[in-house]
């Protein structure tokens, strides 16, 4: 699945939104987004699939983070312009939040 693909879902750009704030596990995150944890679930193992988001274990918990910045730019004519770019995060800085 492209990139462009994963994120035309609104579902998964809700869930990365929420994401971009702080580490959230499952049910946390299907609770922010309205959703059951089993359709968190698939969401985030494609969004997972896309090197996107990862998981790590606190406690009993399966936290997921961001795994990459995204950015998208638009530009209307003349340029015509659209960008959609994914730099890798700093795990470091989304572990202690």
């Amino acid at each position: 699945m492209s990139l462009i693909e994963v994120l035309g879902n609104g579902t998964r750009l809700e869930i990365l939104r929420e994401l971009s704030r702080r580490p959230k596990y499952v049910s946390e995150l299907a609770e922010a987004v309205g959703m059951d944890g089993k359709s968190a679930v698939h969401h985030l193992s494609t969004l997972e699939d896309a090197d996107l988001v990862e998981w790590y274990m606190r406690g009993n918990r399966k936290y997921y983070r961001l795994t990459k910045s995204l950015e998208l730019r638009i530009a209307p004519p003349p340029e015509r312009q659209f960008v959609l770019q994914a730099d890798e995060v700093d795990a470091s800085e989304t572990a202690d939040r």
